[in-house]
């Protein structure tokens, strides 16, 4: 059996309400309280400060030092829908 792929963003976008996760094949808006505590907590300003790692896997907020995988949030979201 192959392994998997892990899925990676190719781009991100903070609004005041979502963190958006744009990957090969869809769009995704995951609201700010479902991506963790600090950055349900966080300003605007520490939220649009995110960095894509260069493989695209995670996402750093170096104003919070907080770090997320791509899989790990999509994995939330996942659950949230079922």
């Amino acid at each position: 059996m192959p392994a998997t792929k892990p899925v990676t963003a190719r781009r991100i976008e903070a609004s005041d309400t979502h963190l958006v996760l744009i990957l090969a094949d869809r769009e995704v808006r995951i609201p700010w309280s479902r991506c963790s505590s600090p950055l349900a907590k966080a300003s605007a300003e520490q939220r649009h400060r995110a960095v894509l790692s260069p493989g695209g896997y995670g996402i750093h907020w170096p104003l919070l030092d907080e770090d997320l995988s791509v899989e790990g949030l999509l994995r939330q979201v996942n659950q949230d829908q079922t």
